[in-house]
């Protein structure tokens, strides 16, 4: 990872026809069918963290968030403190997920995938690992929250089998002091909650 890949604000998404990397407000929702997905997939592995990925996860945390204390569901938790599963592909770091115990359920604090390494089922591999994690802990549900903004979050969490069940509307506005501009520049007011039992 180069300093300038680390100038905000921070590629989220790669855009699949010109392959350029984009932040949340140049980010666009395009409708496609299935088939142009695109079918080359890369070998990829997901495990729970060690000592030696700290700096790793420490990137991952400053470019998707700008730092390691994330907020949600009206707390603040300390990436570097949870529970954390890392995804390497290719010899590279390429995503993680930021666990806490809250309430007796596993919290998804952050999940971040790098924009080279998305729609390759990463995020998908990092949230199975969660479910096993809240099974082997005999923990009933895994729970996650997301801006209103984060329209490619919500199908995503969705397709994982996670349901909405709450919005706390305006935390995200009266937090920030305004409603500041988001994903294709939809602005930012209310965090939308959803749950995925673990059977």
């Amino acid at each position: 990872m180069h300093d300038e890949d680390m100038d905000a604000p921070y590629p989220q998404y790669r855009c699949p026809v010109c392959d350029k990397d984009l932040p949340l407000d140049n980010a666009r929702m395009t409708i496609t069918c299935a088939e142009h997905l695109g079918n080359d997939r890369m070998e990829f592995a997901v495990r729970p963290a060690t000592p030696g990925d700290t700096r790793a996860i420490e990137e991952i945390c400053d470019q998707a968030w700008g730092e390691t204390d994330i907020d949600v569901f009206g707390k603040t938790f300390d990436v570097l403190s949870g529970i954390n599963l890392v995804a390497e592909a290719e010899g590279e770091f390429a995503g993680l997920l930021s666990l806490a115990l809250d309430g007796g359920e596993l919290v998804v604090v952050l999940l971040s995938v790098y924009p080279r390494f998305q729609g390759q089922g990463v995020g998908s591999a990092l949230l199975g690992l969660a479910v096993e994690v809240a099974r082997e802990r005999r923990l009933p549900a895994v729970r996650v929250a997301v801006s209103n903004d984060d329209i490619p979050g919500l199908d995503f969490y969705q397709r994982q089998g996670f349901v909405i069940y709450e919005a706390a509307l305006g935390l995200l506005a009266d937090a920030m002091g305004s409603a500041a501009a988001g994903f294709s520049g939809i602005p930012v007011r209310d965090e939308i909650r959803l749950r995925r039992s673990v059977e």
